[in-house]
């Protein structure tokens, strides 16, 4: 029912209490006022309740519509806060969780767990790449890279962009096996990358992979020294390989 609609019943409303109001105060002939006093009580209310009742449940209305355009425009700005906080935790060219927020949740999940592996991982000779093709051709790469690295870990596993050409991942809960496992997993992923630069022919990639457990009683920072002492173990000892806790897998 629209506002002319309404507006006229609440007249009508209006006019039938007038008139049982005059036949209360007045009286008249059959119950009802006569003359002036008739008229009087159908045309007052009639003037007065039909524009007063037009005007409110138009204001109404619009209170309305003003209530779901705030509505709407809260929700667009909650999902744009929600867009911009998740854009401020990723890396702008992979996706992956940036350096401050891989570490703030490998973190959180250590202490959840109270198990897990930190794996640091290392494109291998990749200035080389940048020199020879250049810098876009290098992001290229690191995209193959950070590719096969999400194809390797398991779901609800940790990856990040730590560095320029260097990822963490860590794997909540991993035991010694299960952490071999996705490190070589992830190595061989790397090098099956088919990574054709300037339409040449295919060009190999490779990543080192410096890997240490979680030890209770011990720190992500330490956690982080050590992986790193094992990356550079699987660097020197010829890159394309996994080094975990003193126990090199050769490519």
């Amino acid at each position: 029912m629209g506002i002319v609609s309404k507006s006229t019943v609440s007249a009508l409303a209006s006019v039938a209490v007038s008139l049982l109001i005059g036949a209360v105060v007045v009286g008249g002939p059959h119950g009802l006022p006569a003359g002036p006093a008739l008229v009087m009580c159908i045309v007052c209310p009639l003037l007065i309740a039909w524009p007063a009742s037009a005007w409110l449940l138009w204001q109404k209305k619009k209170l309305r519509i003003a209530l779901e355009a705030a509505e709407t425009a809260h929700a667009r700005l909650a999902e744009a806060h929600r867009a911009l906080a998740e854009k401020a935790r990723r890396d702008d060219m992979t996706g992956m969780l940036n350096r401050e927020t891989f570490f703030a949740e490998a973190e959180a999940a250590r202490h959840e767990a109270g198990a897990g592996t930190l794996l640091i991982v290392d494109a291998d000779n990749f200035k080389a790449i940048n020199d020879r093709y250049g810098h876009l051709t290098g992001d290229i790469a690191l995209l193959e890279i950070s590719t096969a690295i999400r194809r390797a870990v398991r779901e609800g596993d940790i990856v990040g962009r730590i560095g320029g050409e260097e990822f963490g991942v860590f794997l909540a809960g991993a035991d010694r096996g299960e952490s071999l496992t996705v490190a070589e997993r992830l190595r061989r992923e790397v090098a099956a990358a088919d990574f054709r630069p300037a339409g040449e022919a295919r060009t190999p990639l490779s990543v080192s992979v410096g890997g240490a457990m979680h030890r209770r009683g011990s720190s992500l920072s330490e956690l982080l020294r050590e992986a790193d002492r094992r990356l550079y173990e699987a660097k020197q000892s010829g890159r394309n390989r996994v080094v975990f806790t003193r126990m090199p897998t050769a490519a």
